[in-house]
């Protein structure tokens, strides 16, 4: 059939030439349409039936596509004469899917067969809750939500039409209020705006904000956007609840399905159950941050569990540090894993499923070299179809050691989505396991130990990365192989950052390079550097939160969590004087024979929240840059013409004397002051230190210049070639003696500059700041 004669049969069910066309374009759809035409006689159907065909079609799943013929018949004969009553057909279906037969008085009563909603009903139903709300009602009168009376009614009748039931409602409601005033009309008052800290988009530029994505299809993938926090954000999502995996698209349903999601429910008690398995070979970073979010938000937002799994399937690259500073991170955002696991904890159950795929000639040991299985249309095996007892001893020999590394492998008998056909479950390695030792010279590959590590631990939601989909087809093929509980894996897109790089090879040559110092360097993503720059896990939490779940890949600016980091230290960090350049500054009618303690709150805006003490003397330091000699037009801060304030000290400065060296610089400034009740305001208040403590402030910059350091269009040269000269500015700075007592990573607002995080090299002899983020502020005030 041509694709303009489907178009003139899609036509004959009621849709438009533009619907029809659209429908031919989802392949899904067609098939099942098609499916569906071939079971009716078009010009003996009932009227409106036709659009019921479609619904049918754009709704049915695979699982249950053979009872498309049984489905039919009934919207053919009249007894499902609604979306609602076709629905409800699917929905009993899938719930029975693994019935031989199917109960058709059941079926019949679940789908509200032969039930007759008459307009008099209606009308009862629709005055007795009208009732309920009437008070509410004449108050609110047309602002009031009606469709609070439609639901409560379609509760009662469920199988009445919905358009009766909303004419009823708006009739009764017209004769109860009369008709619409001009107060009824006029547009409701906007409620008063609060601020979020989660809010980052509306504060980050067009420009910085925007996420770039690449459109991407997948069955198994929603599209939500960003909620005020992670817990919001994870009830929004409409996956399958605990139990109900045969409801998924793609889900593969055996004959076995029902008894395994039974004995399922019975160890899970109907739980959700999620992890988040890294595997431990390099630290985590901003991307790791959206999957333990997910994974452990997903969980906790559904009072289910996580686990915590390492795939420590590879012993070359595992290192003892790397487990710490994974779970390090996770605790440190937030979360509590249900319980520490290894994919090495299974080993033994692993190789046991193994030979039982051989014993099914469902995975056979194959000798081609890795670099000849490469790629996507590698060679096929010539031992694909070799005898079952021969692969078994050679697999056999493989976990003896009796074969050499490289020489062989155990491969799957499946095709992937992307073409690639008979994965490797099984590889050779003769290094030592740090968990098992030698006990292993064979490790499974993630394609093997993935899904079955989720079904042992009877994860109800295996949540991972768009790049994974191409796996799913195997990982529901190796569960049902063996016959065991198979969870429903989901994909969503990963988070994707500009202007950095995440590859632990990458990060690595950085290091070796000297261009940062280690893996927790503060220009860099990691969450030990963010950790380390000064960035509270809230608002990675938060900036994860803003950007949603879709199955999009994103690549977001880091504008885009500095917004978010500023909105949560903007009411978290107290504030402080610090100065980066240092002037001198000395009063010389100071008002005082020895200092003043100056009260300073740690938020101005609001007081209650605390304050601390700061000395005020007739010598103070300012930012040499709040000084101009010879100022442009609209300078508003000091001028040997022009006064400014000391904040929260209720002075006005006017310079006296300029004191320079013999080069010229100036060194000193001697003025006088007067306080705020007899002196003409100034155009600014300026922040000070008086007897100060000696600090030592880093000041990072972005690290690379472009977008996409490792895009070879963007930068030829590589990446490392994109690295920014200086990108790191140490300064002797001066602080208010408030601050001696700060800690590793307690966090400060420097009035006037900037967000700042005690590092860990700080010591009982030198305290030393990470800029975490600038103020998004007037550098002129």
């Amino acid at each position: 059939m041509t694709p303009e004669e489907t178009i003139e049969k899609f036509k004959l069910l009621g849709l438009s030439e533009q619907k029809a066309k659209e429908t031919l374009k989802n392949s899904n759809v067609t098939k099942f349409l098609l499916a569906a035409l071939n079971e009716v006689d078009l010009k003996k159907i009932p009227s409106g039936s036709g659009m019921l065909i479609y619904h049918l079609a754009t709704k049915i799943k695979p699982q249950i596509s053979h009872r498309l013929s049984f489905v039919c018949s009934y919207i053919v004969s009249g007894k499902l004469d609604s979306t609602l009553r076709v629905d409800a057909a699917l929905g009993y279906l899938l719930s029975h899917v693994n019935d031989t037969d199917i109960d058709v008085p059941t079926f019949e009563e679940s789908c509200g067969v032969g039930i007759i909603v008459t307009p008099e009903q209606v009308e009862q139903v629709v005055e007795k809750h009208m009732a309920k709300y009437k008070q509410e009602l004449l108050e609110k009168r047309y602002r009031y939500n009606s469709g609070i009376i439609m639901q409560a009614v379609r509760s009662e009748l469920p199988w009445a039409d919905g358009k009766a039931i909303k004419n009823e409602v708006d009739v009764q409601i017209l004769d109860l209020l009369g008709p619409k005033t001009e107060a009824d009309l006029a547009p409701p008052p906007k409620a008063e705006k609060k601020s979020k800290v989660s809010d980052t988009a509306k504060k980050v530029k067009d420009d910085d904000k925007k996420v770039v994505v690449k459109p991407v299809k997948s069955e198994s993938v929603v599209d939500v956007g960003g909620g005020a926090s992670i817990l919001e954000l994870m009830k929004k999502l409409p996956f399958h609840s605990p139990g109900e995996n045969y409801k998924s698209d793609g889900y593969i349903v055996t004959p076995d399905t029902k008894q395994l999601l039974e004995e399922h429910l019975k160890i899970t008690s109907g739980k959700v159950r999620t992890r988040f398995p890294p595997e431990p070979n390099g630290i985590l970073h901003i991307g790791h941050a959206k999957a333990i979010n997910i994974n452990f938000g997903y969980a906790a937002a559904h009072n289910g569990i996580c686990f915590l799994r390492y795939d420590d399937t590879n012993p070359e690259k595992e290192e003892e540090k790397f487990f710490i500073g994974i779970k390090d991170m996770v605790e440190w955002l937030g979360y509590t894993p249900y319980k520490i696991t290894h994919s090495s904890d299974y080993f033994d159950q692993l190789y046991e499923w193994a030979v039982q795929l051989i014993k099914k000639d469902l995975a056979y040991v194959c000798h081609q070299k890795s670099e000849d299985i490469k790629g996507f249309n590698p060679p096929p095996s010539p031992w694909r179809n070799r005898p079952i007892e021969e692969s078994l001893q050679l697999f056999e020999d493989m976990k003896n050691g009796k074969i050499d590394e490289g020489d062989a492998t155990l491969r799957m008998k499946i095709t992937l989505e992307e073409g690639k056909q008979d994965p490797v479950a099984y590889r050779i390695r003769f290094k030592p396991h740090h968990r098992t030792g030698n006990k292993w010279c064979i490790y499974p590959t993630y394609d093997y130990t993935h899904c079955l590590c989720d079904s042992i631990e009877h994860i109800t939601h295996s949540l991972c990365t768009k790049e994974f989909q191409s796996r799913r087809s195997s990982y529901y093929w190796l569960c049902n192989a063996l016959g065991i509980y198979c969870p429903v894996q989901w994909e969503y897109g990963r988070l994707n950052v500009n202007y950095t790089v995440v590859s632990k090879r990458k990060i690595a040559k950085l290091i070796d390079e000297g261009i940062v110092k280690d893996w927790d360097d503060p220009r860099l993503y990691t969450l030990t550097a963010l950790r380390r720059r000064g960035v509270p896990p809230a608002a990675i939490n938060a900036f994860c939160a803003s950007l949603g779940v879709t199955g999009a890949i994103a690549a977001v600016d880091p504008a885009a969590l500095d917004a978010a980091t500023r909105d949560l230290l903007n009411v978290t960090a107290p504030r402080v004087m610090v100065i980066l350049e240092p002037l001198k500054v000395k009063i010389i009618n100071f008002p005082s024979e020895g200092p003043i303690a100056v009260n300073v709150p740690d938020f101005p805006n609001e007081p209650d929240k605390g304050s601390h003490k700061v000395v005020f003397s007739k010598v103070v330091y300012i930012e040499a840059t709040d000084f101009k000699e010879n100022p442009e037009k609209g300078y508003r801060r000091l001028t040997p013409t022009q006064s400014v304030g000391l904040r929260h000290a209720g002075y006005i400065l006017k310079v006296s004397k300029l004191i320079k060296d013999d080069s010229g610089k100036l060194i000193e400034i001697e003025c006088t002051a007067e306080t705020t009740e007899t002196a003409e305001k100034p155009k600014a208040f300026i922040h000070w230190v008086s007897e100060p403590i000696s600090v030592e402030v880093r000041l990072y910059e972005p690290l690379f210049k472009h977008k996409n350091p490792e895009d070879p269009n963007e930068v030829p040269g590589g990446f490392l070639s994109d690295c920014r000269e200086d990108t790191l500015k140490v300064v002797e700075a001066y602080a208010d003696v408030s601050i001696r007592g700060a800690k590793i990573y307690d966090k400060f607002q420097f009035e006037r500059i900037g967000f700042f995080s005690v590092d860990p090299d700080t010591s009982s002899n030198s305290i030393i700041f990470n800029r975490t983020v600038s103020l998004k502020e007037d550098t002129g005030k």
